[in-house]
């Protein structure tokens, strides 16, 4: 394979060190600055690789930023992608969390209780939620997955057809709306040429059982990938097995410049137990449950159906047009530790629009995005109590209807974006959005309680990029963020948390300042670095958790201050590396008063590990160029060592409980082999090597609020691929 001359590295250093040096200022940034410096320094002897290859230069392919197929390289903004290798090498493809440790800047936590969801914050925004996702935008194929109120659930994202999972932090991310943290966006695998059907079985530790089946192909202008799983655990704890069946259809359809793209995702979960969190004795047997949470039988159900259809057309003139619509319902039941039960039937619906246009501007080149977001919830709450009556346990009082209401949330958005490049290396992107969000509810047993709130907000956006060289981009940018309190926030009142619309919180607002650089070491060898710093007013805190019930506050001002770092390498035809750091001091920048409880200033944010890391040593027995080729087969063996730390965590805002760090090792192994036209992959991992016993996550502001996770672990499965 032909080589091309490796372009000098001495101008790349200048800037690099330039910019982290800036971040010293912050406490633990003069460490990961010498840090990178001396990998830097490292790769400086480095020649490139005779076999590298275009996919071996690690150029992901996004699209979050300036909403057009790009280089993650080129784009302006801290954005990384994993792909479907890594996703189905990671886990058994049902959380996030499994392969979203490789990117840095987010955290995902796996609570080991599928009846809350995970617990993912970007720039430790997002870590105070009791269950769901919030502070981030999820969307998944260009639609949704975020209601309007700023609420989402990752658990709906079918990760055997995923192809890539993309993460855009900072400024850049509020031209999507209401997520102040960023934007976490999934695509399913494009139709191949050649018809195929994908079998996959898996089992592993505490009675996981993990089957899938997808049917792909290509006729003509027509693609499908239509995919079908089951997973079912036992758990880890007590009192916390949870059974989940996906379907994930995509249809798409081709005629020259018009591409319309039709989704079906169906979820259902009927049965995920709730183990609750531990107090401070949760080492004596971190595998249990509270007495309150088996007695009362605490649960959850989900089922969840959605359609959505994405049109795109490109004019003569390159005019780009996009429309998005979609539907759908949403129906859980929740059987609290309380006695008490809460249910809602949700249907949500949208529609967007956005035009693109390449301009010039003179001698400038550029390009512009106007569009509109319109999106609506409306939601049946009803509540009451359990196990009284004759009732079983976990199950509703018959006439017992303590709570009966109709939440109504929907935005009106419209943002604009222009990239303008003054100059051959230089490029400056300007944004606004504005968002119009309003909650409603109307309370149908104290038509008193009944009430409604609106927020606006106006979010502008500046960035610059700079290509140094054709190796080296530097960029800069600052915004204002906005979150809203959403309508699970908005349920309970006050320290009692009462069953009573809380229309005093405010929304969040923040500004966001970010710097990085993203540096090509060679042909086959990338750093990303960014630094920021975040200052958020009216911050939404949790006031009161027990119970499977929280209400939440404001509190005056926070700061976050970080810094992101990732390399990767492929250090030879069979070695390869990577390393994601992460520093993050989230502090209230001013006392408050939650409750009748005084929160003094300095005290950090609970829920946000000051530290994490990830890093990963991959052997393959045939050289990486070889089994990059499109539609082959890893063949032969392949082995991995993991290494994750985080940093410890706080419990509540008074910092009175904490979570200690940890670090553990996982290894993995795979074999890669065909029979006749079966294409086959073998799959074992072993996760927590060590046996490590540590909090994997905590619920903020609980009396019980520590989230054990599991030992040493295991997964086998095995992947089949049957052309058809």
């Amino acid at each position: 394979m032909p080589t091309e001359e490796l372009p000098s590295i001495g101008p790349r250093v200048v800037p690099s060190i330039a910019v982290l040096h800036i971040f010293t200022v912050t406490r633990g940034g003069r460490f990961f600055a010498h840090l990178f410096v001396l990998l830097l320094a490292c790769s400086l002897g480095l020649p490139a690789p005779a076999w590298a290859d275009d996919e071996t230069t690690l150029q992901d392919v996004v699209v979050s930023v300036n909403r057009q197929v790009q280089r993650s390289f080129d784009a302006p903004a801290a954005i990384q992608s994993v792909g479907a290798e890594t996703i189905g090498e990671a886990g058994p493809q049902v959380n996030v969390s499994e392969s979203l440790t490789r990117v840095p800047g987010i955290t995902v936590l796996n609570r080991q209780n599928y009846a809350q969801d995970l617990q993912l914050s970007i720039r430790g925004f997002g870590a105070r939620t009791a269950f769901g996702i919030r502070g981030v935008r999820l969307i998944v194929d260009g639609i949704p997955a975020t209601m309007p109120d700023g609420q989402g659930q990752a658990s709906t994202i079918s990760l055997t057809s995923t192809e890539r999972i993309e993460v855009l932090r900072g400024p850049l991310a509020q031209l999507y709306g209401n997520a102040a943290g960023g934007v976490v966006q999934a695509f399913t695998r494009a139709a191949p040429a050649v018809p195929e059907g994908v079998l996959l079985g898996q089992t592993g530790s505490f009675g996981l059982a993990r089957s899938a089946v997808q049917l792909a192909g290509r006729s003509g202008a027509v693609g499908l990938v239509a995919d079908y799983g089951h997973f079912h655990t036992d758990g880890f704890r007590e009192h916390s097995a949870a059974t989940r069946r996906h379907f994930n259809g995509r249809l798409d359809w081709r005629d020259g410049p018009t591409q319309v793209a039709f989704t079906l995702n169906a979820f259902d979960m009927p049965l995920a137990l709730d183990p609750g969190g531990l107090g401070e004795d949760w080492a004596q047997d971190p595998r249990r449950a509270l007495a309150n949470f088996r007695n009362n039988r605490a649960r959850k159900t989900v089922r969840q159906d959605q359609a959505g259809v994405l049109a795109n057309h490109r004019y003569a003139n390159a005019l780009e047009l996009q429309a998005r619509a979609y539907a759908g319902r949403r129906e859980v039941f929740q059987a609290q530790s309380l006695g008490t039960w809460i249910g809602l039937d949700r249907d949500y619906a949208g529609t967007g629009i956005q035009l693109a246009r390449p301009f010039e501007m003179g001698a400038l080149p550029g390009r512009w995005t106007l569009g509109a977001d319109f999106d609506r919830s409306t939601e049946d709450r009803t509540g009451g109590t359990t196990g009284e009556a004759g009732a079983a346990a976990g199950d509703p009082t018959p006439g017992s209807l303590t709570r009966n209401q109709d939440y109504t949330a929907q935005n009106r958005d419209v943002f604009a974006q222009v990239s303008v490049s003054p100059a051959e290396a230089v490029t400056v992107t300007a944004g606004v959005r504005t968002s119009r969000v309003r909650l409603d509810v109307e309370d149908r047993r104290t038509p008193s309680l009944s009430g409604g709130v609106a927020y606006r907000a106006t979010l502008p956006v500046l960035g610059l990029s700079w290509f140094v060289t054709e190796a080296t981009n530097v960029y800069a940018n600052v915004g204002r963020g906005f979150e809203t309190p959403t309508i699970a926030e908005t349920t309970y009142t006050g320290t009692e948390r009462l069953d009573q619309f809380n229309d005093s919180l405010r929304p969040s607002s923040s500004t966001h300042r970010e710097l990085g650089v993203k540096s090509m070491l060679g042909e086959a060898s990338r750093i990303d670095v960014a630094v920021y710093s975040i200052d958020t007013r009216d911050e939404i805190v949790v006031l009161a958790s027990g119970g499977g019930k929280t209400s939440y506050a404001n509190a005056a001002r926070t700061e976050r201050k970080g810094i992101e770092l990732s390399g990767r390498t492929v250090l030879d035809r069979h070695w390869r590396a990577q390393l994601t750091l992460n520093r993050i001091d989230a502090a209230y920048a001013e006392a408050f008063q939650a409750g009748t409880q005084p929160i003094p200033a300095g005290n950090r944010l609970p829920g946000i590990p000051r530290r994490s890391a990830f890093a990963e040593l991959a052997w393959a027995q045939a050289p990486w160029s070889d089994r990059r080729q499109p539609g082959a087969v890893a063949r032969g063996a392949q082995a991995a060592l993991e290494w994750i730390e985080a940093g410890d965590l706080q419990a509540n805002d008074l910092n009175t409980g904490t979570a200690d760090g940890y670090r553990i090792f996982n290894a993995r192994l795979t074999y890669g082999f065909q029979t006749g036209r079966v294409r086959w992959v073998a799959l074992a991992r072993i996760d927590n090597l060590t046996n490590e016993r540590y909090v994997g996550s905590v619920i903020v502001g609980n009396a019980n609020p520590y989230e054990p996770a599991p030992g040493r672990h295991w997964l086998a499965g095995l992947r089949m691929v049957v052309p058809l």
